[in-house]
């Protein structure tokens, strides 16, 4: 760093005006850049500095504490509702079985780990997985009948329950499938809270430009969801990209079920309005 004192002995030396008042004006200049750099780096802009030249890693790449239990278990406890109210000539077994079989599992899940999901234990991980398999049955179950009886006519004489039948099992498929989302992209949420896997499964904007998002963000069970929702809806990807062939293969197979049920079902529901 130049000294005041170091400028003006250079300044005698080399005949130059010792007053301060007779130094050039590209001297005064220079000291107030000198003065302006130090107070940069000793000031409160040298936290700015200091922000700016650290490298940030975002939450979905480190060990962060795990995302609540709650949005996820509501979800869950809408499709039990829900399967649980379709009529019995839909289901596989006693209606009540099923959504009974889910909901010990939920309750389970809640009492082992009830907070945040970041316990690594196997069998917590297999009941999850369990939980979501036998809600993707009943609701294939169903959706699979409903879709045969609107095809053979034994179904639909009414466009009011018609419709309302259609839309608890279409949005209990949303449902299921963010599940399977939720479940295993980067092997599933505690392993996610863990950073155990740094490539993603699912290409979520935030980590396209994570310099537009919160360093705490990472994707939890409501990204999934509209994950879920639009593909439903959409029929193809909209801002979330599948990277892996599960991932692709998933989304295909949700799209199907979910255009055959929502084509049948309006198809049979507008000509009941016609007719």
């Amino acid at each position: 760093m130049v000294h005041h004192g170091a400028v003006h002995e250079r300044e005698s030396e080399t005949g130059g005006p010792s007053d301060p008042a007779q130094e050039p004006v590209w001297v005064g200049r220079l000291h107030e850049r000198i003065e302006g750099i130090e107070h940069c780096l000793t000031g409160p802009e040298s936290r700015v500095i200091r922000e700016v030249g650290r490298v940030v890693v975002p939450a979905w790449r480190r060990v962060t504490e795990g995302e609540p239990r709650w949005p996820v278990s509501l979800a869950v406890l809408a499709a039990i509702g829900m399967q649980a109210a379709l009529p019995q000539r839909l289901a596989l077994l006693p209606r009540w079985i099923l959504p009974a079989v889910a909901l010990a599992l939920l309750i389970g899940l809640l009492a082992s780990n009830p907070r945040r999901i970041n316990q690594e234990r196997p069998g917590l991980r297999a009941a999850g997985m369990t939980l979501v398999a036998v809600l993707s049955l009943a609701n294939i179950t169903s959706a699979g009948r409903l879709i045969a009886r609107l095809v053979q006519g034994t179904e639909g004489q009414d466009a009011g329950p018609l419709l309302l039948i259609g839309g608890a099992i279409w949005l209990t498929n949303v449902i299921v499938f963010a599940l399977w989302y939720w479940e295993l992209d980067r092997g599933g949420p505690v392993a996610r809270a863990h950073g155990h896997r740094q490539h993603p499964d699912f290409l979520f904007p935030q980590m396209q430009a994570p310099e537009l998002a919160h360093p705490d963000w990472e994707p939890g069970f409501a990204d999934y969801f509209y994950l879920s929702f639009t593909n439903a809806t959409a029929f193809s990807p909209t801002d979330v990209m599948p990277l892996t062939p599960w991932t692709k293969m998933t989304m295909l197979l949700q799209s199907v079920v979910s255009l055959s049920t929502v084509a049948l079902v309006i198809a049979r529901a507008v000509n009941i309005l016609k007719g």
